[in-house]
């Protein structure tokens, strides 16, 4: 147990007297220099960098720099409720390389009445630039960041409020998904409850598969698919597959049982965006099979039939508005370069999947991969875990979900996984939201309380503090984006894995109401 573990320990047995908001620039804690202390009033607040944040109630905003290695330079923020307190803790993750405080997060629960943190990870440059030559900071974004940030700021609240927060939460998605379940795994003791959305969990794996896009369409221009042709792609897609689940509606509900075949838009003549050439129809049975050894045997996930058109997500992540520019490409080109073979001039072009994906296992996979299924110490002392992952993910393939989920039910027996562990697949979404599905499952009203039908993070909370297993929750497409103001398009039910939801033949199918998970 590090030293702020058990400091933290020693002040939650102990009664405190509460402290005020100023003083806590005084609080000392290892490896911590707590650089601003002070109230912010009610209304807007403007960060040093960035635009307003708007409607929110009085706060203490505590910021800091830990230092846990030579090599360390962690910024965190700490917010808490001046009133209003819930009793709870909630930490807030990253996207991407991290490198910047998810202030939006922070916001949002702080309307919800937690106390909330975050942290850069410890770099404040965009891509993965800082990781060359920098061992520790790779620890630091790995795992060792979030969990700093956590015990300080469980320490920070607790002198600020006089007692420790009741209980602790973490949610985030993509590679704040990775970070949820990296807490749950190595430090069991940091949070009650976790919600784990798109998981970028098999880190080194999930590269793997977006450098070897970018290789086959430098190597082959022509297999590039331009984004004119995506409508016609998603198109094909449903007209094979959408109707599977005994309604025709727009949506795939389980793409695991679509058997599409990319050969079938192979242009009979002419090129056009209503068809595809054959390197393009090659590219894209490789985007659906994901990469393989020489032997054929897999490797990581391919991605998943249906929303290739909705919304630009295929465009935005695997293919880019052209070749080798997709956000996917330059996260794992990046990730090749800057941390596995730490080479600033790698060439991306002479990629290996089944030789890079060993090195990159050897080098990063204990520090950057959560995909331990013995989740035996968080179970034990009452944790609970929400996983979720849209079924039109384009930046990370929503079967991995699935086979994380499978793999704890396998490791610890299904009555055990039962216990503390959910999985929500959800059609139609996209990248941790968006899509031409129901795509919305939070309160829409940040002080609401008591609809955890509607709402995930709350039926965690209810999980966690009135042992109510969750079963169902209802997801909304607004008409206007996640803006409920516009009126509500469709909602339908998000079961617990690997039930789905399924029409009752009566009613509109645009109405959860009309569903029943089996």
């Amino acid at each position: 147990m590090s030293r702020l573990s058990m400091l933290l320990l020693a002040l939650s047995a102990a009664p405190l007297a509460a402290a005020p908001c100023e003083s806590l620039a005084e609080l000392k804690l290892p490896h911590t220099v707590i650089r601003v202390a002070h109230v912010v009033p009610a209304g807007a607040y403007t960060p040093a960098e960035g635009r307003p944040i708007p409607n929110l109630p009085a706060f203490c905003r505590v910021a800091g720099t830990l230092k846990p290695s030579d090599d360390s330079d962690i910024e965190f923020e700490v917010w808490m409720p001046s009133t209003g307190w819930n009793g709870r803790f909630q930490g807030v993750g990253n996207g991407g390389f991290a490198g910047s405080l998810s202030l939006s997060g922070l916001a949002q629960e702080l309307r919800r009445g937690y106390a909330v943190a975050t942290t850069d990870t410890g770099h404040n440059t965009p891509g993965a630039t800082w990781a060359l030559g920098h061992h520790e900071k790779v620890v630091d974004f790995g795992y060792r960041a979030i969990h700093e940030t956590t015990v300080a700021a469980k320490t920070i609240v607790a002198a600020f409020y006089g007692e420790p927060a009741q209980h602790s939460y973490f949610n985030s998605c993509s590679n704040g998904g990775r970070q949820a379940l990296m807490e749950a795994q190595k430090y069991p003791a940091d949070y009650d409850g976790i919600i784990a959305g798109a998981p970028a969990n098999y880190w080194t794996h999930l590269l793997v598969g977006g450098s070897e896009l970018a290789q086959i369409v430098a190597a082959n221009p022509a297999s590039f698919i331009p984004p004119a042709k995506f409508p016609a792609i998603e198109a094909a897609t449903l007209a094979a597959c959408d109707a599977t689940d005994g309604l025709k509606d727009g949506l795939i509900s389980d793409p695991q049982k679509c058997h599409f075949d990319p050969s079938t838009l192979l242009c009979k003549g002419e090129d056009g965006d209503h068809c595809l050439t054959a390197p393009q129809v090659s590219f894209l049975q490789k985007v659906y099979a994901g990469p393989r050894t020489a032997k054929g045997e897999s490797l990581y996930y391919g991605y998943s039939p249906g929303g290739e058109g909705g919304g630009g997500g295929w465009v935005g992540w695997i293919t880019g508005a052209a070749p080798e520019k997709s956000q996917g490409y330059g996260f794992s080109t990046q990730f090749f370069s800057q941390m596995v073979y730490e080479d600033k001039d790698w060439d991306f072009r002479k990629f290996d999947a089944e030789r890079d994906a060993k090195a990159a296992d050897a080098k990063l996979a204990s520090i950057l991969n959560s995909t331990n299924p013995d989740l035996k110490a968080f179970k034990d002392r009452g944790g609970k875990l929400i996983l979720y992952h849209g079924w039109s993910d384009a930046a990370i393939p929503p079967v991995n979900a699935i086979h994380y989920y499978d793999a704890v039910v396998s490791k610890m027996g299904s009555s055990d996984a039962a216990s503390f562990t959910r999985l929500y697949m959800v059609p139609g979404m996209q990248h941790c939201g968006g899509g031409p599905g129901p795509n919305y499952f939070w309160s829409t009203n940040p002080t609401a309380r008591g609809d955890a039908e509607h709402d995930m993070e709350e039926a965690l909370e209810v999980w966690v503090e009135k042992g109510a297993a969750p079963g169902p929750i209802v997801a909304t497409r607004f008409k206007t984006g996640v803006n409920p103001g516009g009126g509500v398009e469709r909602t339908r039910p998000l079961c617990p894995y690997p039930q789905e939801a399924h029409w009752n033949g009566k009613g509109s199918s645009d109405d959860a109401f009309n569903f029943t998970c089996r």
